[in-house]
């Protein structure tokens, strides 16, 4: 079998009725990110399950996500808390802000979900001055110019063992053109040499294909 785009996504479909099967209320997310016009970046129902499993396997009850937009990682990621857990996720734009509310509502998460709405940097900044207690899982999934801040500013709130996991640094290869101009691949490239030079973080990154095109995941733990 040759392996191409229509390859990718007939086996994300594969393994999406394998592992999932029919999950409307992820779905009308979905549905409602379209009709809001929203652009389609979330992540795939297979990357939702993949977080969701992170945190289980991390034990969380503490998760912050940057970037919420129509709430369709946020409920993947609440979905795997006990009653006693708290997700915080933070979106710059009111009205993605308000659609994701509304999705989220319809679901009965057994822990606190609560969408702070304004600049991610400002927000993080706030929780860092007032003593927040340290996130468990901290996913980043926002504007990748942002990513390196982020960065920075996160293992403010986070303890030994925290596990940060980065969306979408591959950009489809182009992480690798040194003379790039692209201002997302310049923000992954900036977010890579903060990593590395923290020695505070360890971390791996792997490529994903599928329905998603070709991209990547980096996962951090703070030691």
């Amino acid at each position: 079998m040759s392996m191409n785009k229509d390859t990718f996504i007939a086996v994300d479909k594969y393994y999406e009725d394998l592992l999932i099967g029919e999950n409307p209320q992820f779905e009308d997310i979905n549905r409602a990110a379209e009709s809001a016009a929203m652009p389609s970046i979330q992540v795939s129902p297979l990357q939702g399950k993949f977080l969701q499993l992170m945190v289980q396997a991390q034990a969380s009850n503490r998760v912050l996500e940057i970037g919420t937009l129509a709430g369709y990682s946020t409920a993947w990621l609440a979905s795997g808390l006990k009653a006693d857990g708290i997700l915080i996720t933070l979106e710059i734009d009111p009205h993605h802000a308000g659609i994701a509310e509304q999705n989220l509502s319809k679901f009965n998460f057994p822990a606190e979900v609560r969408i702070l709405v304004g600049d991610g940097l400002q927000l993080i900044d706030e929780m860092i001055l007032s003593d927040t207690e340290p996130f468990d899982l901290i996913f980043i999934d926002a504007d990748k110019e942002g990513y390196a801040d982020y960065l920075n500013r996160v293992v403010e709130l986070s303890r030994p063992g925290t596990l940060i996991i980065a969306d979408n640094v591959v950009r489809n290869g182009k992480i690798i053109e040194k003379e790039s101009q692209d201002s997302s691949v310049l923000g992954i490239q900036r977010f890579n040499e903060e990593l590395v030079s923290n020695p505070r973080l360890t971390a791996t990154t792997l490529q994903t294909v599928g329905a998603r095109s070709y991209d990547g995941f980096t996962f951090i733990i703070v030691k």
